[in-house]
C-alpha cells in the first residue's frame, strides 16, 4: 500500500518531542521510548505529546477544527524525515542555521520565563479587588442625554437658535434641517453617552448647559455647526465584580510581569555597545586658500552654449549644485592666435 503524502498542516515550529538520529552534533533532546512514541522513522521516535502538541495547537488556530489522526501522524513523520534529511546534509551545522536555532530557543526560554512566573506570582483575588475599587467602582464620570442639530454654516445654525428662541420645537426644528442622517429622524436625539464620546468642543459645550437648555451660540466641531439641547445627566453606575473580572486580571498579569523584567533590568549589569541615535552627516572640509572645495557627487559634462552661440563645457555635481566651468576650445584657442598676429 502506497502511502498518500499530505501537505504540511504546522504553522508554528513544535520543539522537541522527536529522539534525534544519532551524531546530530545538537543538544540532548529528551528520550522517547517506543511506549511512548506514536511512530519509528530510521529509528527515531516521536513522542506522543508531540502528537498531542500539534492538536491542541491546530485546533486552537482552527477554531477547534478536528483533523484526521491518521493526516496528523503523517504529518509528524513528514517533518521527521525532512529533519532528518537536513542533518544528514549538515544543513544544522551552517552558522545561519545555528545562529536562527538559537534565537528560536532563546525566543522559547524567554516565553517559558514568563509563564513560570505567572504560574508562581498569580493575580489574587485581592489584587483584583483592589484594582476594581481604584479604577472601576471609584469612577465617578457623568452621562449625559442631549439631543443636535447639525448644518453646515453658523448663520444657518443662529436661524435655527432664533426659531427655538421663538418657541420652536427643538426635536421638529432637527428633522426638518439636521445633516445628521440617522439623528434627523428622531428629533436629533443622542441618547445617552459620555463626554469622552463626543468630539471635545461639543462635549464642552454640552456640560456647561444646565438641564433643559439649549446653546444660545453655535458650536463648531469638524463635522459642522451645532445646535445642542442638554436634556439630562446621570452619574454613571460602574459593573460589577464579576463583570469585569476578566478584564482586570490578564491586565494585572502584564502589571506584574513588566514590574518583574524592570526588576532583572536594574539589577542587571547591561553596557549598549551601539550608538541608539543617528549621527549627523559631516559637513565638507573648507577648502584651502587657492584651492576648490571638494565636493562629492556624481559628475556629468553638460554642453551649454552662451550668449554668442559658443559651446561651453560644464562640469556638474549632481546633488551638491557645485558648476565648475570650463573654458570652451575657441576660448583656448584665442590667446595663440593673438600671438601670431603680434609677430606678423
Amino acid at each position: 500500500m502506497k502511502t498518500k503524502i499530505v501537505p504540511l498542516l504546522i504553522t508554528s515550529a513544535l520543539i522537541a518531542g522527536c529522539q534525534p538520529p544519532a551524531g546530530n552534533g545538537g543538544s540532548a533532546a529528551p528520550t522517547v521510548s517506543k511506549a511512548d512514541a506514536i511512530a519509528d522513522v530510521n529509528g527515531s521516535f516521536i513522542a506522543k505529546s508531540t502528537f498531542e502538541t500539534l492538536q491542541k495547537d491546530l485546533a486552537a488556530r482552527s477554531r477547534g477544527q478536528n483533523f484526521p489522526k491518521d493526516k496528523l501522524v503523517e504529518e509528524l513523520v513528514q517533518r521527521e524525515l525532512l529533519v532528518q534529511e537536513a542533518v544528514k546534509k549538515g544543513i544544522d551545522k551552517s552558522p545561519e542555521i545555528v545562529a536562527q536555532l538559537e534565537e528560536a530557543r532563546k525566543s522559547i526560554l524567554a516565553q517559558e520565563a514568563v509563564q513560570s512566573f505567572i504560574k508562581t506570582s498569580p493575580v489574587t483575588d485581592d489584587e483584583i479587588k483592589a484594582e476594581y475599587d481604584k479604577k472601576v467602582a471609584g469612577d465617578s464620570s457623568t452621562e449625559y442625554k442631549a439631543r443636535h442639530i447639525l448644518v453646515k454654516t453658523e448663520d444657518e445654525a443662529k436661524k435655527i437658535i432664533a426659531e427655538l428662541d421663538k418657541g420652536g420645537e427643538f426635536a421638529k426644528l432637527a428633522n426638518k434641517y439636521s445633516l445628521d442622517g440617522k439623528e434627523a429622524k428622531n428629533g436629533g436625539d443622542l441618547g445617552w453617552f459620555a463626554a469622552g464620546q463626543m468630539v471635545e468642543p461639543f462635549s464642552k459645550a454640552v456640560i456647561a448647559l444646565e438641564k433643559g437648555q439649549y446653546t444660545k451660540t453655535p458650536v463648531q466641531t469638524q463635522f459642522g455647526w451645532h445646535v445642542i439641547l442638554k436634556e439630562d445627566s446621570r452619574k454613571q453606575t460602574p459593573p460589577p465584580l464579576d463583570a469585569v473580572k476578566e478584564q482586570l486580571t490578564p491586565f494585572l498579569q502584564r502589571q506584574k510581569v513588566q514590574k518583574m523584567i524592570e526588576t532583572l533590568r536594574e539589577q542587571a549589569k547591561v553596557e549598549i555597545l551601539i550608538p541608539l541615535t543617528e549621527e549627523p552627516p559631516k559637513a565638507p572640509e573648507a577648502a584651502k586658500e587657492g584651492e576648490k572645495p571638494v565636493v562629492e557627487g556624481t559628475v556629468e559634462e553638460v554642453e551649454v552654449k552662451d550668449a554668442s552661440g559658443k559651446t561651453v563645457e560644464k562640469e556638474v555635481i549632481i546633488d551638491e549644485k557645485l558648476v565648475e566651468e570650463k573654458k570652451p576650445a575657441e576660448a583656448k584657442a584665442e590667446p595663440a592666435e593673438k600671438a601670431k598676429e603680434t609677430k606678423k
